[in-house]
């Protein structure tokens, strides 16, 4: 198909081919940042928490009394828990994947070191590990002679004394890369904590950048504070027998406190992504009605390009040129209009995605995002413009001789 006749045609309709190219470059800079948005939300929804989901039951305990031991109140609980049948392990802990409660601190190799790496700390009550679930991939587990009061009266002075921690498997290969991080040495407050442990995956309370998502320590720090969350492992199908009783077995010893969020972790992991399911469907919806747009806007054009040009169809027909090659000009046509509009929109769609990076926090736009939009826009211009191009094709040769 020769470019100088196309670019000629083209020429005369200026300004309609000037905001078409527009539409088309908007569209490709809103739906490639659009469709990113939503492989990243995907891809968090999917993370692995790190614990036994489909056993883990959970219920919050907010004691009301001022004066009562909160480290004999938890034992109490955790004692006639373990006691509903199907329980297999429970604990009491400050902080579980998805339940916000973040209690973030600096990490270092050396002490005194100033250091913009984070990990979630999670504390709990002996056997935690085994009540959650984790994979412990090298080391130990905490021992009973390890663990000591959080004390969070004075703002967690037990960091400054607890001797022995286990971090997650993303966290030791971004503190020591390429080494094994057991028996090594960290710094979460002044004093050295070994590392006694290395647990596949940990997922923190509140995600953040996707590559710190995983950075949790845990340290054998008894929660002692009057909030604190139950944590009880049951076979799948016994979770919401076991779901019924626990606010029962816990009034019955002291019903001087409050109970709420009483759920399994699968609906715990559903309430936090509620958020992200609904942002999906909205962007989802938004891309759809603007490739819509975008398309009717192009069959539009053609459709009336077609009606204004039949005259001229007539003539080509009449002076040899086939349907085919009637269909390949328009189609061809198109191909230029979409291509002058998607250039500008892969530039405009970097600009969108540092915007949003500045303000969202969204991850940079891979590059491979803009070819597959350029593609994807050129295939739905041709099959936006096959229509008209079709009636086009089906004009006769006697239209030559009609007068516009």
């Amino acid at each position: 198909m020769p470019l100088r006749p196309l670019l000629a045609s083209l020429t005369r309709h200026k300004l309609t081919v000037l905001l078409l190219a527009l539409q088309v470059g908007l569209t490709c800079a809103i739906v490639c940042n659009v469709v990113f948005m939503i492989v990243n939300r995907t891809a968090q929804m999917r993370q692995p928490s790190g614990v036994a989901e489909d056993e883990l039951v959970t219920i919050d305990s907010i004691g009301l009394d001022e004066g009562e031991n909160p480290l004999a109140r938890h034992a109490a609980d955790l004692a006639a828990l373990r006691n509903i049948p199907g329980v297999t392990a429970v604990a009491a802990v400050d902080a579980l994947p998805f339940n916000g409660n973040d209690w973030s601190n600096g990490i270092a190799t050396t002490p005194n070191a100033d250091t913009d790496l984070t990990a979630t700390a999670c504390n709990g009550t002996h056997g935690e590990l085994g009540t959650l679930g984790l994979h412990l991939l090298e080391g130990r587990d905490f021992l009973p002679d390890e663990y000591l009061p959080m004390d969070s009266a004075h703002d967690w002075a037990g960091i400054n004394h607890v001797p022995v921690t286990i971090i997650t498997q993303a966290l030791a290969e971004r503190l020591f890369p390429g080494q094994s991080a057991l028996g090594k040495v960290i710094y979460p407050g002044d004093n050295p904590v070994r590392i006694v442990g290395v647990v596949d995956h940990l997922l923190r309370p509140h995600l953040r950048e996707a590559a710190s998502n995983d950075y949790s320590t845990l340290f054998p720090m008894l929660p002692d504070s009057n909030d604190v969350t139950y944590v009880l492992r049951t076979a799948p199908q016994e979770r919401e027998r076991v779901l019924k009783q626990i606010a029962d077995v816990l009034n019955q010893l002291d019903g001087n406190r409050i109970l709420r969020q009483a759920q399994t972790f699968s609906q715990l992991r559903a309430d936090f992504f509620r958020r992200n399911r609904t942002m999906i469907g909205l962007l989802l919806a938004a891309a759809a009605g603007l490739l819509f747009v975008t398309a009717l806007g192009i069959a539009g054009l053609a459709s009336f390009w077609v009606q204004q040009r039949r005259r001229s169809i007539g003539i080509r027909r009449a002076i040899g040129a086939t349907r085919n090659d009637i269909l390949c000009y328009f189609q061809a046509e198109n191909f230029l209009i979409v291509g002058g509009g998607i250039v500008p929109g892969m530039l405009l769609a970097y600009a969108l995605n540092l915007w949003l990076m500045t303000h969202y926090e969204l991850p940079r736009l891979p590059f491979l995002y803009l070819p597959i939009g350029a593609a994807l826009l050129w295939l739905l211009g041709q099959c936006a413009v096959l229509g008209p191009a079709l009636r086009a094709a089906a004009v006769p040769p006697v239209m030559a001789t009609r007068a516009d």
